[in-house]
Order: structure tokens, then C-alpha cells, then sequence
């Protein structure tokens, strides 16, 4: 399929899925790496906690708190 083709049925709001290789699909800045991080005892309960009254995992309330961090860092 040509580019112009391609472009033309997505912007009509086709579906290109089928065109697509989506096993080598990457988002930019967006690939995981895992670190360990040692936190005291008190951190963890209190992470707990909080994350126990938002009904989300412990890591999740880690990665947006690092996150908004950084962005106001940034």
C-alpha cells in the first residue's frame, strides 16, 4: 500500500491494523526498565496505606509520585 493511500485511510478513520507489524511497535521513551529501590519499613506502610484507601498497588502510587516529581523538577 502507498503512503498517500495509507494516510488517506487512516484520516477517514479506517483500519490500518492490518498493515502494520505491531510485534516491532516501540513508544518512544515509554520502554520499562526494572530497578530495586530499598525503602525504610515506615515508607512501605505508609505507601501501603494510601494505597490501599485509592485501590491501587503499591508500585503505582510510587511511579506517579516519582513521576509528578519530576515533572515539577523538569
Amino acid at each position: 500500500m502507498k503512503t498517500a493511500k495509507f494516510d488517506k485511510q487512516f484520516d477517514e478513520g479506517g483500519s490500518v491494523a492490518k498493515y502494520l507489524d505491531l510485534s516491532k511497535a516501540r513508544r518512544p521513551k515509554q520502554e520499562q526498565k526494572r530497578v530495586n529501590v530499598d525503602f525504610p519499613l515506615w515508607m512501605i506502610h505508609q505507601l501501603d496505606r494510601e494505597a490501599r484507601r485509592l485501590g491501587v498497588p503499591r508500585q503505582s502510587i510510587i511511579k506517579v509520585w516519582v513521576a509528578e516529581r519530576l515533572e515539577k523538577v523538569a
